[in-house]
C-alpha cells in the first residue's frame, strides 16, 4: 500500500506559528521533504527543526532562484520523483513549505506532479500577508471591503492600474522590485497609506512606514497598503 503525501504548512517563520497538525506530523515524520535554495540551507526546514525526528530520512529539493522557469521545474521533477519512490515503498512523506502550501507556496508544483498518483493531504498554514497585517497593526479589510495581491515582479504600468483599481493592496515578492513599486506608489500619491515589514516574526524582522524604507529589500519583504479610512471604525 501506498503511503500519504502531506503538504504542511509551516506559517512565516517563527516556529510558534506553526499550527498543532503541522507540528504532529513533523514530529512523527520517517520521511521528510523541503526545498532549499541551491547551494544553500533551507528557510523550510530551519523552522521546522526542532521537530524533525533524528534518524528522519530527508529528500533535499534545490530550486535555483532564476527567473527561468525550466531550471525550477527540472528541480521539482527530480524531487517528485524521489518523492514518489518513497511513497511507494510505503511510507508517508511530510513535504515542509513556508507559509500555506496553496499560496504562492512550492508545494503546489509537487501537488500538479503527484496528486494523481498518491493520496495527498494538504495542511495550511498561516500566511505572511496575515502575519505582515499583524505585525504591522494594520488590519486589511473590513465588512464588504476587498484586498488585493500583487506580485512585485508585475510590469509597472500594470502595478499601477491594479493598484488604482484597489482598496487595499498586498504587495509580495517586494526584493529586487522595490524601486519600481516604491515609484507606482508615489506617483499615485499613496505613500503615507502603505507600510514596509521584511522577514515578518523573525529576530530580523523589519516594519517601517513605506517612506523609510530601505533603498534594497530582501525576498520576504511585502508592501501594505490601505487607501481608506481605518477599517476597524
Amino acid at each position: 500500500m501506498s503511503g500519504k503525501l502531506y503538504g504542511v504548512g509551516l506559517g512565516p517563520g517563527d516556529p510558534e506559528l506553526m499550527t498543532l497538525r503541522a507540528h504532529r506530523l513533523i514530529k512523527g515524520a520517517r520521511v521528510v521533504a523541503y526545498p532549499a535554495l541551491a547551494g544553500a540551507a533551507s528557510f523550510a526546514r530551519s523552522i521546522a527543526a526542532d521537530v524533525i525526528p533524528d534518524g528522519a530520512r530527508e529528500i533535499v529539493m534545490d530550486v535555483p532562484m532564476s527567473v527561468e522557469r525550466a531550471p525550477a521545474q527540472a528541480a521539482y521533477d527530480k524531487g517528485a520523483a524521489e518523492i514518489a519512490l518513497a511513497l511507494e515503498a510505503g511510507d508517508d512523506v511530510i513535504c515542509l513549505c513556508e507559509g500555506d502550501p496553496f499560496f504562492y507556496g512550492s508545494f503546489m508544483y509537487l501537488f500538479a506532479r503527484l496528486s494523481e498518483r498518491f493520496q495527498v493531504e494538504v495542511v495550511p498554514g498561516v500566511t505572511s500577508i496575515t502575519t505582515c497585517a499583524a505585525r504591522a497593526g494594520m488590519p486589511l479589510a473590513a465588512r464588504n471591503e476587498r484586498l488585493t495581491v500583487l506580485p512585485g515582479p508585475l510590469p509597472e504600468d500594470e502595478l499601477r492600474m491594479r493598484i488604482e483599481g484597489a482598496e487595499s493592496v498586498a504587495i509580495m515578492k517586494v526584493g529586487r522590485h522595490l524601486t519600481k513599486i516604491r515609484g507606482v506608489i508615489e506617483a499615485l500619491g499613496l505613500t503615507s497609506h502603505a507600510v514596509y515589514v521584511e522577514r515578518a516574526s523573525l529576530p530580523e524582522e523589519v516594519v517601517l512606514p513605506l517612506a523609510d524604507a530601505p533603498e534594497k529589500a530582501p525576498y520576504f519583504s511585502m508592501i501594505l497598503l490601505t487607501k481608506g479610512a481605518d477599517p476597524w471604525l
